[in-house]
């Protein structure tokens, strides 16, 4: 079976969901609003820069999540869904994943935003397969603290390379969509790389190589 991976923020959607999780937050006014806009921001950019400190950014963000009942976060989510996600959804987007879909092809989704942002998320779109960065839970709450490798950077591989071990499928003809070079680990180990809406140093990396680059925007 043919693996379709694709990247969630700003690939299959028209922003990213983890910088909108803290700008709901702020909005909401859940959290410290000035303090946490401007780390939210700075980490946000270190991410575009490739400089991100995965491990403090997931301490950060799964602060917002530490210590609530799963009912109070929920709720929030769902408001979260309706408000800032589904206004940037791509129908392009669903289009692709759709055309995957109608060649039996395996559909997974692998993001560095955190399983409780991107599962909704991921269900959303029809897309059961997710691999996620995981925050540690104890008595059915979370710590605040992250769990297992980042699925970051060259992390997208090991993390992949463990869950196709559970699995019987291979990379044999896999694809591979993203917008961002901090994916070039995994889209280097792909038959099928291909650039959606990409950054300027991945622009540039694909047409060197010859991978397509496409827009699901325009």
């Amino acid at each position: 079976m043919t693996l379709a991976i694709f990247d969630l923020d700003n690939t299959l959607l028209g922003g990213d969901s983890d910088n909108l999780w803290g700008e709901f937050l702020c909005a909401r006014g859940l959290v410290d609003g000035a303090d946490f806009a401007q780390r939210n921001d700075q980490f946000y950019a270190d991410y575009k820069a490739g400089t991100l400190d995965i491990d403090a950014y997931l301490r950060f963000a799964l602060s917002t999540l530490a210590g609530h009942p799963r009912e109070e976060l929920d709720a929030w989510h769902r408001e979260f869904m309706s408000s800032m996600i589904e206004p940037i959804l791509l129908p392009k987007a669903e289009a692709l994943l759709a055309r995957h879909r109608s060649q039996g092809h395996e559909l997974l989704i692998i993001t560095a935003t955190n399983e409780f942002i991107t599962r909704p998320i991921a269900n959303l779109l029809g897309v059961p397969e997710l691999i996620a960065c995981e925050g540690e839970i104890r008595n059915g709450r979370y710590t605040g603290e992250p769990r297992g490798v980042p699925s970051y950077h060259a992390g997208k591989v090991t993390r992949l390379r463990a869950w196709l071990a559970k699995r019987d499928i291979s990379l044999e003809g896999a694809f591979f969509y993203s917008d961002s070079h901090n994916d070039l680990p995994l889209l280097e180990l792909v038959d099928n790389p291909v650039a959606v809406d990409p950054d300027d140093t991945l622009r540039a990396r694909a047409q060197a190589e010859g991978w397509p680059v496409i827009s699901l925007r325009d």
